[in-house]
């Protein structure tokens, strides 16, 4: 088994000299998600951040969201992306739609990213204010096929009992069709600000529709998922928290990047957060401490060296990987 003591020493952005830099990529890819979500300016902004800081190219890619995120990652077609924990656990289980069957081991967790509320949204011209006022056979928007929005919200409604006529597609398009009338809801999972979101309230008048207590308690129970609350300065709309549901995101990475790679990509992020607020307001999650939401990937030996070492993070041997294992 790998351990954090092979990289003995935590990395800077300052890895200039040749010996430190051997294997390591010219360029990289960051799988991301449809542009208007938050994983593709969440994304796009780290993967700039650390290209700039490691004098590499590398950039965000489009893609269809976590679960095409870890089988890219999976197979090496992209050497970082990023997933939430229910769709990354579905994929090291064999049961990710994209491969059915494989089991994608080859997808390490590297840092923390933020929770991911799930949120509905509806134009206030629909009088739809509260889940029970969505009407049978709504037309709702649940992102990209394959998303975490698009896995988990409709078994959600079914869950709280709503009848509905499904739809795909990037978030921006959804926002333009259910301004345009096309759609009666969009169920967005997706760190806050969700970008679309915040363009529309420019544009017209929305609702937030939050949980209610007991509908809260129904997702808790069949879903893996957290409490969470959307706080009233999130959007202009609300005036009060809005109640909702959350699940986790980590970055991912190649477990075959080497480790010196991985870890001084770690702490370019980790070590300065106010840039990464910068990049987007969801990284006020992107902290050392918050490692531990982690329960299910396999760690990258280089990020598990950089939070042993820089967090007092204690991660067990069988939670880092080892390619002998």
């Amino acid at each position: 088994m790998k351990t954090a003591a092979l990289v003995a020493a935590g990395a800077t952005p300052a890895f200039a000299q040749d010996g430190d830099r051997e294997g390591w990529p010219e360029s990289f890819t960051v799988g991301t998600a449809s542009q208007g979500g938050t994983y593709f300016a969440y994304g796009s902004g780290w993967a700039n951040l650390v290209a700039d800081e490691l004098g590499l190219s590398g950039g965000g890619e489009v893609t269809g969201g976590p679960m095409q995120n870890m089988a890219l990652v999976h197979t090496g077609d992209a050497a970082f992306g990023m997933t939430t924990m229910g769709p990354a656990a579905e994929s090291l289980a064999g049961e990710n739609p994209i491969a059915p069957g494989l089991e994608m081991t080859n997808a390490c967790a590297i840092f923390p990213m933020y929770q991911t509320p799930f949120s509905v949204t509806a134009l206030s011209s629909s009088g739809i204010e509260s889940i029970s006022d969505i009407p049978d056979g709504a037309r709702i928007g649940f992102g990209p096929a394959g998303s975490t929005s698009d896995t988990y919200f409709p078994r959600m409604m079914d869950t709280l009992g709503v009848n509905y006529e499904r739809r795909n597609g990037g978030w921006s398009d959804l926002g333009g069709q259910l301004q345009d009338g096309l759609l009666d809801v969009i169920a967005f999972a997706a760190g806050v600000p969700v970008p679309a979101v915040s363009q529309l309230e420019v544009q017209t008048d929305v609702n937030i529709i939050e949980f209610t207590e007991e509908e809260q308690a129904q997702l808790l129970e069949e879903f893996p998922v957290s409490e969470f609350e959307i706080s009233a300065d999130t959007y202009s709309t609300l005036e009060e928290g809005a109640r909702s549901v959350s699940m986790w995101n980590f970055a991912i990475a190649d477990c075959s990047l080497p480790d010196s790679f991985v870890n001084a990509v770690v702490d370019v992020v980790m070590s300065d957060n106010e840039r990464m607020v910068n990049i987007h307001r969801a990284a006020e999650s992107t902290i050392p401490e918050n490692w531990d939401k982690n329960q299910v990937l396999p760690w990258h030996p280089g990020a598990a060296a950089w939070f042993e070492e820089n967090a007092g993070a204690d991660i067990s041997d069988d939670m880092i990987y080892s390619s002998d294992s």
